[in-house]
């Protein structure tokens, strides 16, 4: 049997849907595993596919990877625009809106997740689930696998309404990224860590998207609470943060910081100028997170130190 929490293909821990009975980090897993010895947290960046345009939104993508002396994300969450987005702010609505109105289409995501994943980084999609229903799940696994990707933030799906999708994914060795809240119950959460692989995604805040003032003061007591249900789940948090000091400060308690908002307002920012293809604002934004997250955590705490607490909540 394969122990979870290897990352291995899971074959008699698992029913026959490709469900884990326990946490598994998978490919995603591994990576936050890594930087995570290396002393600090990682950095998730978050851009819709399709705004301003489709070719200067892939060109945006790669600049979140960096390049050169310039760090960057350490792994890109690809926006799949959705014409009713329940979790999404006015600035991540905004983008999306005019993303569709633009043509926009599935097949772009696959573009954008090859031209990430052509530079190394650690690729993802965040879509809601009726675009991966109509597209078909076994072709839309298949697709993302093929184009590089390594799995899927789903908000809207939860693991008692996934057959479909743990079947797919299973097959097509993706990472399955469900959500936890605040509101979650205990016994939600383990469920929730139970069937995702790769990560857990952290909603530090009851509501939308959105950058804020100041980082939620439930995301620690959130994160303790998916460690608890499993020592070896890796958690991001995601929802809130506008800064590299907010970055540094999430990355003392959590594996990976999302951020989508800041950089998405970067782009609106480039277009309301009458510059949609000057990517310049988006780089500064890009390189105060990654300063952030690369500050370090107290006494540079790699996994040991998360695993006994020192990183805690």
């Amino acid at each position: 049997m394969t122990a979870a929490g290897t990352g291995s293909q899971p074959v008699s821990d698992g029913d026959s849907l490709g469900r884990e009975l326990s946490f598994d980090k998978g490919r995603t897993g591994r990576h936050l595993a890594d930087i995570a010895e290396a002393g600090r947290g990682a950095l998730v960046g978050f851009l819709h596919v399709g705004f301003p345009d489709v070719p200067t939104s892939l060109d945006a993508m790669r600049t979140l990877t960096g390049g050169g002396d310039s760090p960057g994300v350490d792994m890109v969450e690809v926006g799949m625009p959705y014409s009713d987005p329940m979790m999404d702010g006015v600035i991540i609505q905004r983008a999306g809106t005019q993303a569709l109105q633009r043509g926009v289409r599935t097949r772009d995501a696959f573009a954008a997740v090859e031209a990430v994943a052509s530079t190394g980084t650690p690729v993802v999609v965040m879509t809601y689930w009726n675009l991966i229903e109509r597209y078909g799940p076994q072709a839309f696994a298949r697709d993302l696998a093929a184009a590089g990707g390594s799995g899927a933030v789903t908000p809207d799906l939860t693991p008692d309404e996934a057959d479909a999708w743990f079947h797919a994914s299973h097959q097509h060795a993706l990472d399955r990224i469900f959500l936890v809240s605040p509101s979650s119950s205990d016994a939600r959460i383990a469920s929730t860590v139970a069937a995702c692989r790769g990560w857990v995604y952290a909603t530090s805040v009851m509501g939308v998207t959105g950058a804020r003032a100041e980082t939620s003061t439930a995301a620690p007591a959130l994160v303790h609470r998916v460690r608890a249900a499993d020592a070896n789940a890796m958690v991001g948090v995601g929802l809130g943060v506008s800064n590299g000091t907010q970055a540094w400060e999430v990355s003392r308690y959590a594996d990976a910081v999302v951020v989508g908002s800041l950089l998405v307002k970067s782009l609106l920012d480039a277009e309301n100028a009458g510059t949609p293809a000057d990517l310049s604002r988006l780089r500064a934004v890009v390189a105060d997170l990654a300063d952030g997250v690369r500050r370090g955590r107290p006494d540079g705490a790699g996994t040991s130190g998360r695993a006994s607490g020192l990183i805690g909540a």
